[in-house]
């Protein structure tokens, strides 16, 4: 049994939603659907057609492109509050990639009938959608232009600059070594290395809690070392 108001409240939140009312979502939470993942569950494979745009109320999840030769790269970490399956939802065309569960995770189905509807009766909203994807696409572009043109040692510090609340970075599913390397386009081994000399460089302090940035203006450096 779907708590109508609930929804309304996790529909609101969401950015290109914003601006709606209850009348506007009625046929989306109508329509709504809840499922919860186990770690490690396959929300939708590469070459799947998925029409539900998902919503993340709480947990995590990775997006990862699989190579023929079985390498894999993560292209995006999925937390609370965020959506994902535009694609499927919009260009109806087969996912380009495979969305797996990190640790459990709350999501709501919004089916592509629903949306559509809203598009069409709100074309603020399809705007909205557009500027949405479009900072997606921007985001991609950014990832393959950093795996193709700046070191490994750069790319792990501008993704934990980027990531941390203040000078943490909370320890979850994708801080691991593994997830990390799949994301950094690299394996374990060598990324333990690289977060072995920033650590002793005094860049920064893994714990099993947290990662912490000691040296903000350090990792600034070899960052843009990497470009010189």
């Amino acid at each position: 049994m779907i708590d109508a108001s609930l929804l309304l409240k996790r529909l609101q939140a969401i950015e290109f939603l914003r601006g709606l009312d209850e009348e506007a979502l009625a046929g989306l939470i109508h329509s709504a659907s809840w499922k919860v993942f186990a770690p490690n569950d396959v929300i939708f494979w590469e070459g799947d057609t998925a029409t539900n745009l998902f919503y993340m109320q709480y947990g995590s999840l990775k997006i990862l492109k699989s190579a023929p030769d079985g390498r894999q790269q993560v292209l995006r970490f999925i937390g609370a509050g965020e959506t994902f399956n535009e694609i499927g939802v919009l260009a109806r065309r087969p996912n380009p990639a495979t969305a797996i569960a990190l640790e459990e995770s709350g999501i709501w189905l919004l089916p592509r009938q629903a949306m559509e509807a809203i598009i069409m009766a709100h074309s603020r909203i399809a705007l909205q959608i557009i500027e949405n994807m479009a900072d997606k696409i921007i985001g991609l572009t950014i990832l393959a232009a950093d795996l193709s043109s700046i070191s490994l040692e750069a790319r792990f510090a501008k993704l934990l600059l980027e990531q941390a609340e203040g000078d943490v970075i909370e320890r979850r599913r994708w801080t691991n070594q593994v997830e990390l390397a799949a994301h950094l386009g690299t394996v374990p081994d060598v990324l333990s290395r690289v977060i072995r000399e920033m650590t002793k460089a005094g860049l920064i302090q893994f714990d099993k809690q947290q990662i912490r940035i000691l040296d903000r203006v350090g990792l600034m450096e070899r960052i843009a070392g990497s470009h010189s």
